[in-house]
């Protein structure tokens, strides 16, 4: 395979007409050294994105578009602490400056909303009157206690045929057993957290697109217990490494411009059945970002492969990719839905290798 072209543009573009310090900013962008042992593309690499970036050709990566585990509890990230997911896409963010090309794209598919459990919350246990399974009340309480003085709680509950937890609940307004020992729900919002790991790497925001999926009842430990939402959209926050951008409007239909190309909210389902990956996302979300933002012959990033759609949509785009995924058995769930992808007639550029 040949290697790529580290200083894309630089043929038709002369860097002596800009300002010195801009000069030396886009130098240090666009010239770089090449890697003897690069990964190829159009392969599904397993192990750690973290160490495997630092493996792609620097200036080749035309976009990186991928979802990172968003610290919900998944089977994948039980063992990550809040500190560790937090390094974990730091981390991962900054080592993609050096492979994304000049005016090359990174766009993070995330939640901008966490929840996880805080132990620094105050223990208090919300009083879900709506959810009440017993109709006994304070007042039946108090009267109960003041007719028979004698009487403990326990006495009092069997009297009013309640449990003992629901006179001391009716007493002292909320549970102090389950509020004494519940460890509480933090609410935190990512999206700062995203722009800043950003711009340390060296990006800048470019754009943020929002996808409305559909309500995720299944998923909410909350709609019937609090006046939270029920959440059914997620943030594409797209990222710019400094370059000329070529913007071409031929690359969308009028009727794909008018309905999404040059929309921030995009309205389309979520996968319904994850019966061999537990988060995947639909493949209409990649797809529409390879066809805006990259030119035939691309090389398409994800580095949290999973099932491969990114890999998939790449592939029906005439894009190259580079798929980066940690747990083994994913690596094979994707290089079989690419060998589908490619016996549906799709061609690719370099034959697939899976040794």
């Amino acid at each position: 395979m040949e290697s790529p072209v580290t200083e894309p543009n630089l043929a038709h573009f002369n860097m002596d007409r800009l300002p010195p310090d801009l000069q030396r900013q886009l130098t240090n962008v666009y010239q770089s050294s090449q890697l003897d042992n690069a990964l190829e593309a159009n392969r599904i690499y397993h192990g750690d994105a973290r160490e495997l970036l630092a493996q792609i050709q620097p200036n080749s990566i035309a976009l990186s578009i991928w979802s990172p585990p968003y610290f919900v509890g998944k089977e994948y990230e039980a063992d990550l602490t809040f500190t560790d997911w937090q390094n974990l896409l730091s981390t991962v963010i900054a080592r993609h400056y050096a492979i994304i090309k000049p005016s090359g794209f990174l766009v993070v598919n995330i939640a901008d909303i966490l929840v996880f459990k805080d132990p620094a919350i105050p223990k208090i246990q919300a009083e879900v009157v709506s959810n009440k399974r017993s109709p006994v009340t304070r007042e039946d309480v108090l009267k109960a206690m003041s007719e028979h003085p004698h009487y403990n709680r326990y006495q009092i509950a069997k009297l009013l045929g309640c449990s003992e937890q629901t006179v001391d609940r009716r007493l002292n307004g909320n549970n102090i057993r389950g509020g004494k020992y519940e460890t509480q729900s933090r609410v935190k919002i990512v999206g700062g957290l995203i722009e800043e790991w950003g711009l340390n790497a060296g990006f800048y925001l470019y754009d943020r697109r929002v996808w409305v999926k559909d309500a995720a009842w299944e998923n909410s430990r909350w709609h019937s217990s609090s006046y939270k939402s029920v959440d059914e959209f997620e943030y594409l926050y797209v990222f710019w490494k400094p370059g000329i951008t070529k913007v071409d409007r031929n690359r969308l239909t009028k009727k794909e411009w008018r309905e999404w190309g040059s929309r921030a909210v995009w309205h389309f389902p979520s996968v319904r059945v994850n019966d061999n990956h537990e988060a995947k996302f639909p493949l209409e979300l990649p797809r529409r970002f390879i066809q805006l933002l990259t030119e035939p012959d691309d090389i398409v990033l994800d580095c949290f492969m999973g099932s491969g759609t990114t890999a998939v949509a790449a592939i029906q785009q005439q894009r190259q990719f580079i798929g980066i995924e940690l747990i083994e058995e994913y690596v094979e769930l994707a290089q079989s839905n690419v060998q589908k992808a490619i016996a549906q007639g799709c061609q690719l550029t370099l034959p697939l290798d899976e040794d």
